[in-house]
């Protein structure tokens, strides 16, 4: 199943930053091990975008809960399960089994 993860942040910009590379050190991992599509921020500063994969929601609850913007409670995350229904041809079959190749 694929993951649309928004994250906002609660604490002001200075104590997010302090995590940052942490941050960015657990979303390479989560990439490496194929859970993390792709991830960036949101325009404005005010918090971010992931899309992850996983078979079950709960490896994404603890995927997050490993997140220093999570252990230090910078952010709050936002999870919609999704089911893609077409995706492009480039897009990687094993992410989007049952979509259609448009």
């Amino acid at each position: 199943m694929l993951f649309a993860i928004t994250l906002h942040y609660l604490r002001p910009e200075q104590e997010v930053q302090a995590q940052l590379e942490s941050h960015k050190t657990w979303l390479a991992d989560n990439i490496r091990q194929g859970r993390i599509l792709f991830a960036g921020p949101l325009l404005g500063g005010t918090g971010g975008f992931i899309l992850a994969y996983a078979e079950q929601e709960a490896e994404i609850q603890q995927m997050i809960a490993a997140d220093p913007f999570a252990i230090h409670q910078l952010a709050g995350f936002n999870t919609q399960v999704m089911t893609a229904a077409i995706r492009a041809e480039s897009f990687p079959h094993m992410w989007a089994q049952q979509a259609k190749v448009i």
